[in-house]
């Protein structure tokens, strides 16, 4: 059954990119494969999208993990740069770029603190150049809107399932304070001290820079849950 989205609430017309769109194909995902209940991990902007998932549908999603994923804190200027510098890249993705020489490497080691294999920079290249322009900019520009921004710790306060943020010491796309200062809306930053776990050597990448690491606090974190 889906949640009352704020987007809906406040009167605001729906759009097919923004975080509450994601979140609810997510469920309608679920659905689909007939998913009754699971946890939800997500990266980055995946993370946004998996607590609005875990808010519109709180008896199908039993917790959230977000990876390298945090926010709540609107720094006008800074999103500005960062939505207009967004549009550029987008605009400019001829298909030729994909046959520069060495320009894999370059993205095998853009964003992070460990220097990724080879084989996952030439993904990622294949990934920018390959994703849908209109959602890609949609994406872009709903996701960092002020408004999306500071409902997120709102969400964060109200959701039941237990709540965990992976981060990784040296991102300096989500720095490890914006994490910190998302996770300490929900409820299990109070009881347990911190539901947090900082990730050494680890950039914006942690499932491809540490996945040991990852991969084990997934496994402790899964492990609480009876």
């Amino acid at each position: 059954m889906r949640g009352f989205g704020a987007s809906q609430s406040l009167g605001h017309p729906r759009s097919e990119y923004d975080l509450e769109a994601y979140g609810q194909d997510l469920i309608d995902l679920l659905e689909k494969l007939n998913i009754e209940q699971a946890w939800l991990v997500g990266h980055s902007l995946g993370g946004s999208v998996a607590i609005w998932a875990a808010h519109l549908c709180p008896e199908r999603v039993k917790g959230v993990v977000c990876v390298n994923a945090g926010g709540g804190i609107y720094l006008k200027e800074e999103f500005e740069k960062f939505r207009s510098a967004g549009e550029k890249l987008l605009d400019f993705r001829p298909p030729w770029l994909g046959r520069l020489p060495l320009l894999d490497l370059a993205f095998s080691r853009m964003m992070v603190e460990k220097p990724l294999a080879r084989k996952w920079g030439r993904q990622r290249l294949l990934d920018f150049l390959r994703a849908d322009q209109q959602a890609a900019r949609g994406s872009l520009l709903e996701s960092t809107t002020e408004a999306a921004v500071h409902l997120l710790p709102k969400l964060v306060a109200e959701l039941p399932q237990p709540m965990y943020f992976l981060a990784g010491q040296n991102d300096r796309v989500m720095e490890l304070q914006y994490v910190k200062y998302l996770a300490s809306f929900h409820g299990l930053f109070a009881q347990l001290g911190t539901n947090v776990v900082e990730i050494e050597n680890c950039g914006h990448f942690a499932m491809l820079e540490q996945l040991p690491v990852v991969a084990n606090k997934l496994q402790q974190i899964l492990a609480t849950d009876h």
